[in-house]
């Protein structure tokens, strides 16, 4: 008896022209670390009396299809998790290019993803997938990992891939050890850790069907916070909470000047964080930031992608 492995686990996606239509051909495949998005229908208990103390069976209730793909921060995959989170980006140079996905948009595209178990075999295909949140933290060491949290209108299971041939893109991952943090433009010093978070607070449309699909999954008002945990040494940060003076805050990748990712955040509130003294050691500050529409950029985020890719269409 076949038995699957995430070993030989596949994650294929294609962007849909129409919601929830998951289109043919050649798929793209995609690197991932972990995934638990997929289908689950619960049950109601049964509310029926007069058969006596032993429960009528109960009925099912409606489809959701929801969860979390951990993701690798990588040189030309993640372009394709930036456009599903904050769509389709601008693009320019002639090798290296210059991706720019910037926050605000009114349309999102949707995915169609097929997560793929080719001992059984079985082909989970989850149609209409959109991005609700993502998330990132920076570290001193380790790999560079990404959160994606997706909502799908649906999921069929296939016996055999739909992904045609699929296209494997050449990969290379960013490390922490390349990360970095910077305040209007300087580098921060004293940076122990960071993350950001950004969320498009996607509204599922649950419309009455007899098939127990959402309609569709809108997105609303974004958010974007994060935090950044620092070795107390000045007082620039804490000045500036405690004025209330927006700050920007960028927090990039860098293999080189033709390789990197670059999410900046144009305007940042900063809450004055309590200095506690717990013992001999050092003492650290944690600034739990929100971010907000910066008028002159016209935006709150731009992620900024440079690589030898020519197109994310």
């Amino acid at each position: 008896m076949a038995r699957a492995y995430g070993a030989n686990a596949q994650l294929l996606g294609k962007f849909e022209n129409a919601y929830g239509t998951p289109l043919g051909g050649d798929w793209i495949k995609l690197p991932f670390v972990s995934c638990n998005l997929g289908s689950e229908q619960g049950l109601i208990a049964s509310d029926v009396l007069g058969g006596g103390r032993d429960p009528a069976a109960p009925i099912r209730d409606i489809f959701k299809v929801e969860g979390d793909l951990v993701v690798p921060v990588d040189l030309r995959a993640f372009g394709y998790w930036l456009k599903l989170l904050l769509g389709s980006p601008a693009t320019t140079g002639s090798g290296p290019y210059t991706h720019a996905f910037v926050s605000g948009g009114a349309v999102l595209p949707s995915l169609a993803l097929e997560i793929g178990m080719p001992e059984v075999p079985a082909f989970f295909i989850e149609a209409g997938v959109r991005a609700d949140t993502l998330q990132i933290e920076f570290r001193r060491s380790g790999s560079a990992n990404a959160t994606v949290g997706g909502i799908a209108q649906g999921e069929t299971r296939q016996a055999v891939s739909q992904g045609g041939t699929p296209t494997a893109v050449a990969f290379e991952r960013f490390n922490q050890f390349q990360g970095s943090v910077k305040k209007d433009g300087a580098a921060l010093g004293n940076v122990t850790g960071a993350r950001l978070s950004y969320s498009n607070n996607l509204e599922r449309i649950e419309t009455i069907r007899s098939d127990g699909r959402i309609e569709g999954a809108d997105p609303t008002v974004a958010a974007l916070t994060g935090n950044v945990e620092v070795r107390f040494s000045d007082t620039a940060l804490i000045d500036a909470a405690t004025a209330g003076t927006p700050v920007e805050l960028e927090f990039a990748y860098t293999i080189d000047v033709s390789r990197r990712l670059v999410f900046t955040a144009h305007e940042v509130h900063l809450p004055k964080p309590k200095l506690a003294i717990s013992g001999p050691g050092g003492i650290q500050a944690s600034f739990d930031w929100q971010g907000a529409k910066e008028e002159s950029a016209g935006r709150m985020l731009t992620a900024t992608l440079v690589n030898d890719v020519e197109d994310y269409a």
